[in-house]
């Protein structure tokens, strides 16, 4: 990089850092969780105003791409604390109502999301049908775990019945979610040779029954000596960027192989290892490496053209995705026995997607599945479903205010911005 390109891309990250977290912080103070404020960030900082005059000047062409190498940094370690987070004993306590409301809630917006998708190719044509309606409807289906259940304790409902169902169709949904996006990224055949995916098995085996318990001994030495060092967190990073590394190869995406990696880390007897890890990594995550994603996604947003035509298809995205999540959860807690009142507000839970929808996007955008006008009408989608969560709580539970702002799905263990 040439003197020029190192200022400018200095400057350029100081720009974004800042931004973000003004905004983050303005719509902190209006009750909503800061990420709506850093995408929105993004997004305006990107080419839907002033024609990209903002974004040419302070994002130069040449510097794009190293913008993007931190993006996709940032997007690994958020999977990984994703995956780190994700409570083993929710997937394991799953009862008959947990799983009717998780199957219902992916199966209605997953059916529906396939069939929009189908119709969009007429305006989105794309040479992977099969592919792209399955992404439409994983992109439909997901919920943001790590928003929702900060959500939940910010209002002070994580120890509540309906908190801990929820956090419960949340876990299951992302599982069957993100393996339907690693069936979509295997269908649409990426660059690599086919024989490649044969190796996902064996891949999977070699996480949970080498990697794991090498990740074991890790633990013990922590509990030995009470603290985590530079070295035990080199060897967790160096681990993540490896597994990222050979799912990428394989052709599965490095998301998959980052969020795995958080799932295989040991969980008993390592709450504190897990929670000293989280925290260091979250913060240089949440603080650097997210607001750059954030960026790079909102360069790649053009709203500025969006017509008639676009405005309906955006219509069409927000009814499946909203209507096709609650209706199926909904219906599904009803014929358990869950009264009306619990079962809307169970509904309006798991329709949460926040930064995960996000990610599935970007991924989406990476393998060729959005063009640039549909990403930009499903990123709106992300922000909507995101943001219409603490209203609607607020409606079906008059009188209840949050504990504290909402606060970033990224921070996960973090205190509130």
């Amino acid at each position: 990089m040439s003197p020029e390109q190192v200022a400018a891309l200095l400057l350029g990250v100081a720009v974004v850092i800042i931004a973000t977290r003004l905004a983050g912080t303005l719509v902190a103070r209006l009750g909503q969780p800061p990420v709506i404020g850093e995408i929105l960030a993004g997004i305006l900082l990107g080419p839907t105003l002033f024609h990209g005059a903002v974004t040419d000047a302070l994002f130069p062409a040449d510097i794009r791409s190293h913008l993007g190498a931190l993006a996709n940094i940032g997007v690994m370690v958020f999977m990984f604390l994703v995956g780190l987070e994700l409570d083993h004993a929710l997937l394991r306590g799953t009862g008959r109502l947990a799983v009717s409301v998780s199957l219902s809630s992916i199966l209605l917006p997953l059916g529906l999301g396939a069939l929009l998708g189908l119709y969009l190719l007429e305006s989105h044509p794309n040479p992977h049908r099969l592919g792209f309606a399955l992404f439409m409807g994983a992109a439909m289906a997901v919920t943001a775990f790590p928003v929702l259940a900060r959500i939940l304790t910010d209002r002070g409902m994580h120890r509540t019945a309906t908190g801990g169902l929820a956090l419960t169709c949340a876990a299951v949904d992302d599982v069957l979610a993100w393996s339907l996006l690693a069936v979509v990224v295997a269908v649409t055949g990426a660059d690599t040779g086919q024989w490649h995916a044969v190796l996902v098995l064996p891949y999977v085996a070699l996480m949970f029954w080498v990697v794991r318990p090498l990740l074991r001994r890790l633990a013990a030495a922590h509990r030995r000596t009470g603290h985590l060092s530079p070295g035990m967190l080199a060897t967790v990073l160096a681990g993540l960027m490896l597994s990222g590394c050979v799912t990428e190869w394989i052709g599965l995406h490095f998301i998959f192989g980052a969020f795995l990696f958080g799932v295989v880390m040991p969980r008993e007897g390592a709450d504190r290892l897990r929670e000293e890890i989280s925290d260091r990594v979250g913060q240089v995550s949440t603080v650097l490496l997210l607001p750059i994603f954030f960026v790079v996604s909102g360069l790649k947003v053009d709203l500025s053209a969006v017509g008639a035509p676009g405005l309906t298809e955006l219509a069409l995205i927000l009814l499946v995705a909203v209507g096709g999540k609650f209706a199926g959860a909904f219906t599904a807690a009803r014929l358990n026995g869950l009264p009306p009142h619990q079962s809307a507000t169970l509904a309006t839970l798991l329709n949460t997607r926040g930064l995960t929808e996000l990610v599935i996007l970007s991924a989406g955008l990476q393998l060729g599945l959005l063009d640039t006008g549909l990403y930009s009408l499903m990123v709106v989608m992300a922000l909507v479903t995101t943001a219409m969560a603490g209203p609607l709580l607020q409606l079906l539970r008059p009188g209840r205010t949050p504990v504290a702002a909402g606060v970033r799905e990224a921070e996960l263990r973090s205190s509130s911005t």
